[in-house]
């Protein structure tokens, strides 16, 4: 009987969110590697229709935990769920995506297991019969290539890292549902409120494009000027902790160590100068453009292009430049 690999979904909303794909297609490619087989674990009420997309990805099978536990996030309840799907399918590698909700639980879950962990890894794949991973290290400024020495490892995959690709809709799976009842533990803590913002646009982590203002801005009064490029480019906006720190954007639009980790396919940093502490959240973005009117500010390090001007010159051209593109 194959070993079994297990991937823990994430939901929002009640849909499986873009990274729950992408963990379970890298899953499946490991899988192969290893001659093992992937089950999918989806916890969320409601959820055991949805939980069918995982088969397109790889999964052989999915577990769904939807119990009224369930109603509301409670981190002890979903760590309990991944730990009971773990005494069912014994897997030696759990998979979780290197969101809120795998950052808040996968150590949880590796200290239940006596497991192995990695977390936030940039790259994965088989070599020599063991799980070879790359994650970053010193705040984004180096890489380690490494391999788990435990019997079960758990690992994370940061966002919008790992493609996906197209589903293979001819394949079915089964769905069984996992019970997990309620404990007194659980209610340590739980989630009483949640506003919802007013954008439609996907989380900073799932975004393809990415437009980040900084202090260059020189205020909140200025953001229209990169909203309407994010707007030509049907992007996110994203904000330096210098911008968040001082009011002008809220915290959840914060990009950096002390905010969200991005990976999109193009990241444009408007008036950002490039602290340590912004660049070890983007830098591992496809595409890079950066726009700064100091010709020494480090973000044009890593950058991929780099225009030296000030933006409120440059950015209303390159709007523009966009828009045409579109006509």
């Amino acid at each position: 009987m194959a070993e079994k690999i297990l991937v823990v979904a994430d939901v929002k909303g009640g849909k499986l969110r873009k990274s729950s794909f992408e963990v379970t297609a890298q899953a499946s490619r490991i899988a192969a590697g290893l001659s093992s087989e992937v089950t999918a674990l989806v916890i969320g009420k409601g959820m055991e229709g949805a939980a069918g997309e995982l088969a397109g990805y790889g999964a052989a099978e999915v577990l769904v935990a939807g119990g009224d536990v369930f109603d509301s996030y409670s981190s002890g309840a979903y760590t309990r769920a991944v730990l009971e799907a773990c005494k069912q399918v014994s897997p030696k590698v759990i998979f979780l995506p290197a969101s809120a909700l795998g950052r808040d639980i996968a150590s949880a879950v590796a200290a239940g297991l006596g497991a192995g962990m990695a977390s936030d890894c940039t790259a994965c794949e088989v070599k020599d019969g063991k799980i070879e991973l790359v994650r970053p290290i010193y705040a984004g400024k180096a890489y380690i290539t490494f391999t788990l020495d435990a019997d079960v490892q758990v690992i994370t995959l940061r966002p919008n890292v790992f493609a996906p690709g197209e589903p293979d809709v001819s394949r079915s799976v089964d769905v069984t549902s996992l019970e997990v009842g309620p404990d007194e533990k659980d209610q340590r803590a739980k989630v009483v409120e949640i506003i919802k913002g007013a954008s439609e646009k996907p989380d900073l982590t799932e975004a393809d494009i990415i437009v980040s203002g900084g202090r260059g801005m020189k205020g909140p009064e200025h953001w229209p000027v990169i909203e309407a490029l994010a707007d030509a480019l049907d992007a996110v906006l994203g904000a330096s902790r210098a911008v968040v720190d001082s009011g002008w954007r809220p915290h959840s639009e914060q990009v950096g160590q002390t905010g969200k980790t991005v990976s999109p396919g193009l990241y444009v940093a408007v008036g950002i100068s490039g602290a340590i502490q912004h660049l070890a959240g983007m830098r591992t973005s496809r595409c890079i453009v950066a726009i700064n009117k100091d010709p020494e500010a480090p973000i044009f390090k890593i950058a991929d292009y780099g225009i030296v001007g000030d933006l409120f010159d440059v950015v209303p051209v390159l709007t523009e430049a966009v828009k045409g593109l579109e006509e």
